[in-house]
């Protein structure tokens, strides 16, 4: 078997990811500049408790998801999986559809529902909270025979080992 055709093993997958999470640290960054700019520096209403628009949550959401979805339409790869060689795939190998990209991100994203919980659990529990879906999602890799975390099953995509050029 080539190396086109292993499952990436899962350290490769999350020290992809904090790359990615640099990157979407940016995006975000920028989308927030803008939209501060935007509301003329009254975009978080500050006060006993800061209140984030759901606007705004929304439009970070989209610009963070259309990354991940315009990456993986693209090549198969996002910045952070470039340098480990990685590539999300269809089985056959070929580029995941636009669905498959939408529903990959969605059931990546899914533990982030979990932080509606904040006022009722507090902000520790809940980022523990967070935190332990994720390793969820992601241990299911280290049984599944083809190195699939949750989001891979949902989606019917696999990321793989790309040969080193």
């Amino acid at each position: 078997m080539n190396a086109a055709n292993l499952p990436c093993p899962l350290w490769r997958r999350l020290v992809a990811l904090v790359y990615d999470l640099l990157i979407v640290v940016a995006i975000v960054m920028v989308v927030g500049l803008l939209c501060q700019l935007a509301t003329g520096g009254k975009l978080i209403a500050t006060g006993t408790h800061a209140m984030v628009p759901l606007w705004y949550q929304a439009l970070q959401c989209v610009v963070v998801a259309a990354y991940f979805v315009a990456s993986w339409r693209r090549g198969g790869q996002t910045v952070g999986m470039r340098p480990w060689r990685i590539r999300v795939s269809r089985d056959d190998g070929g580029t995941i559809s636009l669905l498959q990209a939408v529903v990959r991100v969605s059931a990546a994203a899914a533990p982030m529902l979990l932080l509606a919980l904040e006022p009722t659990l507090g902000l520790h529990t809940t980022l523990w909270a967070v935190l332990a879906a994720w390793a969820l999602w992601f241990g299911v890799a280290l049984f599944d025979p083809r190195r699939r975390a949750l989001h891979d099953i949902a989606a019917d995509t696999e990321v793989r080992r790309l040969p080193a050029s």
